[in-house]
């Protein structure tokens, strides 16, 4: 069976990403020319490999944790939909909780306190988990405005015709939810990758952790850093046009 991916691109796109790029493109050029810094890349070629292992393990934590993220909000999400007080509850205090206090204090409180009282020393495990724990609360969020957002109409008449609580959720609710949350979901998936540069607060050894000790070493500051921000965008530019390729493939009429 051949599959077949096709995207729409209008001539009025193609001209605006034309231009957009064009201007982006002049910006850097003349950007590159009024610093007239003079760049060092000899000092930091030497660490060229400790760069890439930097960046290959924030892939890692970034894959491992988006795919927990996903789980732990689903599961506040059921939580805080659900008939009964005590999950609703609970969910909510969480979500609160975690929205509610910086990203670093958990790391530092899940790291330092935490994971000596649960006996785990791999620092991968606990940042995964905290960089979970702490997007999750957000992404359920927008998994249940997704889901509230959708008309009680869309309810009624799944009731109508017979269908069971879960077969309106997966027959009615989550495919039109699913369309609604993609773009806001992306940005949360985005967010996730950027703020696991806080690791390396920990110790763990990801893309922020290896450039500043490149920094460090050479004392080129800008050579060390304009890796770090292309490797990041070669990280999050993907999500973004995956979910506008999502948005189209699950684009319906009214």
């Amino acid at each position: 069976m051949l599959l077949s991916w096709r995207v729409r691109v209008s001539p009025r796109q193609t001209i605006a990403w034309t231009v957009s790029l064009g201007l982006g493109a002049t910006f850097c050029f003349f950007f590159w020319v009024l610093l007239a810094h003079p760049w060092r890349w000899e000092a930091v070629a030497p660490y060229a490999g400790n760069l890439l292992a930097g960046w290959g393990m924030t892939l890692a934590v970034s894959a491992a944790a988006l795919l927990m993220t996903v789980a732990i909000a689903g599961a506040l999400t059921a939580g805080q939909l659900s008939a009964f007080a005590v999950p609703r509850a609970l969910s909510r205090f969480y979500v609160e909780i975690v929205r509610g206090t910086p990203l670093l204090t958990q790391i530092l409180i899940g790291f330092y306190l935490l994971a000596p009282v649960l006996k785990i020393e791999n620092r991968f495990v606990v940042g995964v988990a905290i960089l979970s724990a702490f997007a999750g609360a957000y992404l359920s969020e927008i998994f249940r405005g997704g889901i509230l957002s959708i008309p009680k109409s869309q309810w009624e008449a799944a009731r109508a015709i017979g269908l069971t609580g879960a077969q309106t959720y997966r027959y009615v609710v989550i495919p039109q939810a699913v369309r609604r949350v993609l773009p806001a979901t992306a940005g949360q998936f985005a967010n996730l990758v950027k703020d696991s540069s806080l690791l390396y607060v920990i110790g763990l050894g990801e893309f922020t952790m290896q450039a500043r000790e490149v920094n460090a070493h050479t004392y080129a500051t800008f050579e060390s850093y304009v890796p770090l921000a292309l490797g990041y965008l070669a990280l999050t530019l993907p999500i973004s046009f995956a979910s506008r390729w999502m948005e189209e493939r699950f684009r319906y009429e009214h």
